[in-house]
């Protein structure tokens, strides 16, 4: 079987560039396992935050936003809490370059009753913060590519990428496929199907995050985000309970990431801390694989005649999917990237 395009992984990054591919090419996505978004996708605890991460970041945040599916965002406050001298450096900048508010402590108390304001040096407050559906992106995305007359399998591994001057050939159990052009969008395991196709690897790497819903006094569904801007911890209601994270990186192996206890234990500690919530029990807890280049900035390129990495979008995967999959298309098919999206190839390509 021949396909103009292959794209390997069925997390947001596969499931968005095949969508964009799709609308001029014949496209085929294969994943590993036998359910899409199994891994990081569906671990999301996402959120928009037009502050995180460094310029390029920011850039594909920000063009990102009229991309969106306006029902796939919902406004939610957002507070962010220094506790340390590297939180208040932290803050001081956002404030200084326009990213955040200055806010009293009586300020961040009637968005977060449950503050305690004794135990935070500096107070401010992010604009334009939003929850984000992140399965709901997801599933938008594979309406699309099927829209478009896209494919997708699953429970698809590929076991062999061979290339010659017809172009790649992808072998996926039993069966070997054809195209002139492999998309490599397989997240924490990007690096090894590079090694598969015997292309050089970019040092991407995997680090786990854990996350818990924690719960102890009532919470109001209408509180904001609050994030320890040194990052040692974060939290925003989640139904009854809350959501908290020790914001850890924790570098792994590409697997199927497992809570640890002791990262849950240290949320709670920190959360309580400088909250009063009483937090005394978990109700359930997760982890997912954040997978990052050198640069952490997300690698879109050629690496090898017709062989293209989509990789390493780390923990900024769901807020900048509309621009990077729109531009990385774009960069795939060797068209000028869409004027709305203020980043250049260069800008995603730098492997080192």
């Amino acid at each position: 079987m021949t396909r103009d395009v292959v794209v390997i992984g069925g997390g947001i990054a596969g499931v968005s560039v095949a969508a964009e591919l799709a609308a001029s090419r014949d496209v085929l996505l294969v994943e590993a396992e036998p359910m899409l978004a199994r891994h990081t996708t569906g671990r999301s605890a996402a959120v928009y935050l037009p502050s995180y991460g460094g310029p390029v970041i920011r850039a594909l945040t920000a063009a990102s936003l009229a991309r969106f599916d306006p029902d796939l965002l919902s406004p939610r406050p957002m507070l962010w809490v220094a506790t340390d001298d590297e939180g208040t450096a932290t803050i001081d900048a956002y404030l200084a370059g326009g990213t955040a508010d200055p806010a009293t402590a009586a300020e961040a108390q009637a968005l977060f009753p449950a503050l305690r304001p004794e135990t935070v040096r500096s107070i401010a407050i992010e604009q334009g913060t939003r929850d984000l559906d992140a399965m709901g992106l997801h599933q938008h995305y594979v309406r699309l590519l099927k829209s478009r007359g896209g494919e997708i399998r699953m429970g698809a591994r590929v076991t062999a990428l061979t290339s010659d001057d017809a172009g790649w050939q992808v072998t996926v159990g039993a069966e070997t496929l054809r195209t002139r052009t492999v998309v490599n969008a397989a997240g924490a395991w990007a690096d090894e199907i590079a090694a598969l196709a015997g292309v050089r690897r970019l040092g991407l790497q995997p680090l786990r995050r854990t996350i818990a819903i924690a719960v102890g006094a009532p919470v109001d569904p209408a509180w904001p985000l609050v994030c320890d801007a040194a990052n040692h911890f974060y939290l925003r209601p989640e139904g009854t309970g809350m959501l908290i994270s020790p914001a850890d990186e924790t570098p792994s192996d590409p697997c199927d990431a497992k809570p640890d206890e002791l990262d849950i234990a240290m949320a709670m500690e920190r959360v309580n801390e400088v909250t009063t919530l009483a937090l005394r029990s978990v109700r359930t807890a997760w982890a997912g694989l954040r997978t990052f280049t050198p640069t952490r900035v997300p690698a879109v390129g050629e690496a090898a005649p017709g062989f293209h990495f989509f990789a390493g979008q780390g923990g900024y995967g769901i807020q900048i999917a509309p621009a990077l999959a729109a531009a990385g298309a774009a960069v795939i098919l060797g068209e000028p990237i869409p004027a709305d999206i203020p980043v250049t190839s260069e800008d995603l390509w730098a492997p080192g």
